[in-house]
């Protein structure tokens, strides 16, 4: 069984998320490609795999274009086999309920506009790059991170992941796609 990762990433979060994913599927037996969504939302080609994975990111209430405009042109394909989503933000990493529907109303909108239902969605905690941000980001979001618990050394970089839960969430999808085979 083979397995197709298709990702749209700002500060290359995601990306590595998606490589890890990659890695945890190959120990399990499962060949899997890692993709970016690129300008051209017919590549890559889901036909050719079994199983597909897109992952992307939030920033301000949206996940990249790319992926997006992949997921849109690719909907019939993605509705017809096992396909699932990966929603890497923040927010994943609290506890605010507040944000959690923040979370699922951004999925809401991105289902509507790629008509594609994901049969299955895991959020993912992103991470806080203050080394990748300008002045004012890094200022916003030491604001942000300052409202919700989350560590605000401005010269450090934080992973969020639960890895283990990602881990446990691609080899599941993977396996009970290969057993349904």
């Amino acid at each position: 069984m083979r397995v197709l990762i298709v990702y749209g990433s700002t500060e290359g979060h995601t990306r590595d998320l998606c490589h890890y994913a990659a890695r945890a599927l190959g120990e399990a037996g499962y060949p899997t490609a890692v993709e970016p969504a690129g300008p051209d939302a017919s590549e890559p080609d889901p036909g050719p795999y079994d199983a597909v994975i897109l992952a992307a990111s939030l920033h301000i209430g949206r996940y990249q274009a790319p992926l997006v405009a992949y997921a849109r042109a690719q909907h019939e394909v993605l509705n017809a086999k096992p396909a699932v989503f990966i929603s890497v933000s923040l927010s994943a990493a609290g506890f605010n309920p507040h944000d959690w529907e923040g979370c699922e109303d951004c999925l809401a909108k991105f289902q509507h506009e790629t008509e594609w239902t994901p049969a299955l969605v895991h959020h993912a905690a992103g991470a806080i790059r203050y080394s990748q941000y300008d002045f004012f980001k890094r200022l916003a979001l030491k604001f942000i991170a300052a409202q919700r618990g989350q560590p605000t050394v401005t010269s450090r970089n934080y992973d969020l992941t639960n890895y283990d839960a990602l881990r446990q969430f691609v080899t599941t999808f993977a396996f009970g796609v290969s057993q349904a085979r």
